[in-house]
């Protein structure tokens, strides 16, 4: 089996098990311990996972998030709903902002039922979705290219957005706790930021599991949205402590309603 092909079957794996073990690895491919280490090695330099004692996990960390390609093809259920909901805060005729990441690139096609919009994104999973779309006025914003995270960062991003102004902006994070939510990328942070103030309203998505959570950088405080979107009811406490601080989380409902 070719290296890539074996590489391919690990990310398999970590999509399915969100964890993978070095000696089970080994065992599965019929090769030495150090050639799954290289492997690992290599994914990590790619920012698909993180290693950890005897294997590798896509887990969010402090200073990590698995790549793109990997979050896309995970939580889609949750990511629906979430979507969803958040386009009852759309209008025709609006100017959205829509940031980078797999949970907005969900949002962003679906934003087609509520053309004619004008979309302004750094997400590249949108630009490509939605360029040539009727109805649809795609703002593309420039900037380095980051494969990691499938969106366009930098300087000349920020700048662009410091220009331009939008009725909403959607926010994700892979983060929250104690009233502040974070981000492991200093880049993705300034990006999300120079949004939100070029928005007159803003709506922070997240996903349940992330709640409680912590990541490197601090990207915002939750009062200055207004409004939060969930999946799922995070634990009795954590609801307390939202309410106590003044902060409404809508639950999105990931049930059919048929």
């Amino acid at each position: 089996m070719r290296r890539e092909e074996r590489q391919q079957l690990i990310v398999n794996l970590l999509v399915e098990n969100k964890t993978v073990d070095l000696d089970d690895l080994a065992d599965r491919f019929t090769v030495s311990k150090m050639t799954i280490h290289r492997d690992l090695d290599d994914l990590e330099q790619a920012g698909v996972l993180r290693k950890v004692r005897g294997g590798a996990t896509i887990d969010a960390g402090t200073q990590f998030e698995s790549d793109f390609r990997i979050r896309e093809r995970q939580g889609n259920e949750a990511k629906l709903a979430m979507a969803e909901t958040a386009l009852e805060l759309v209008e025709p005729g609006m100017t959205v902002m829509v940031n980078d990441g797999s949970m907005a690139a969900v949002l962003g096609e679906m934003l087609l039922q509520k053309r004619p919009l004008t979309l302004i994104t750094n997400n590249a999973a949108i630009m490509e979705r939605l360029k040539g779309e009727t109805g649809i006025t795609l703002i593309a914003l420039g900037g380095i290219y980051s494969a990691k995270f499938n969106a366009y960062l930098g300087v000349v991003t920020e700048e662009a957005l410091s220009r331009l102004r939008a009725d909403i902006a959607f926010i994700s994070t892979p983060a929250v706790s104690g009233g502040l939510a974070y981000h492991m990328d200093d880049n993705v942070v300034r990006a999300k930021r120079a949004m939100i103030a070029s928005s007159t309203r803003t709506c922070l998505l997240v996903n349940h599991q992330r709640i409680g959570h912590t990541a490197l950088h601090v990207m915002a405080d939750l009062a200055d949205f207004d409004a939060i979107i969930t999946d799922s009811a995070p634990d009795a406490a954590v609801l307390e402590e939202f309410e106590q601080a003044g902060i409404t989380l809508t639950i999105a409902s990931t049930q059919d309603p048929t």
